[in-house]
């Protein structure tokens, strides 16, 4: 399986008593992701399916994604916190080339889980916002190998 983890782009700060899942992506962080989406593509990057959490930023980001998708995005609670069995049991019926977008340091927490068979390790990675981390293998602890981390200016850079 072929698995891309992307952190959602740059998102705006939250407003007094504004919940934090109801930021959305700035101005700057659409632009941003569409010369990535553009740059996966020149990559040859496609997914069969994207699995995005419900928050607003990361929603917007998995929309953006969807050129390079056979499928609408979809959404799923088990993005906004920490990782969990279920999420591996998700991943691993779905199809072949699966994209996840979320949140640090959830996402960093699965990228060490899937790679080295333990989540602490997800605070060596530095993923930024845009960022995308590329893995292959079997959705099990420690069933895959890095394959790649495109921080996002270099996946714009690949257009």
């Amino acid at each position: 399986m072929q698995l891309f983890v992307v952190r959602h782009a740059i998102a705006e700060e939250a407003e007094p008593g504004q919940a934090d899942a109801d930021r959305e992506l700035t101005g700057e962080g659409r632009k941003k992701m569409k010369q990535v989406v553009k740059g996966l593509r020149a990559l040859d990057i496609r997914f069969s399916r994207i699995l995005t959490s419900p928050w607003a930023r990361a929603a917007t980001t998995a929309d953006l994604l969807s050129p390079l998708s056979e499928a609408d995005p979809t959404s799923t609670d088990l993005l906004t916190k920490k990782p969990s069995a279920e999420l591996l049991t998700v991943l691993a019926e779905g199809a072949d080339h699966t994209a996840l977008v979320g949140h640090e340091p959830w996402l960093g927490e699965l990228v060490g889980w899937l790679s080295f068979g333990d989540m602490r390790h997800g605070d060596a990675l530095d993923l930024k916002k845009g960022g995308v981390v590329w893995l292959e293998g079997h959705i099990v602890p420690g069933g895959m190998k890095l394959r790649a981390l495109l921080p996002p200016k270099i996946a714009r850079e690949a257009r």
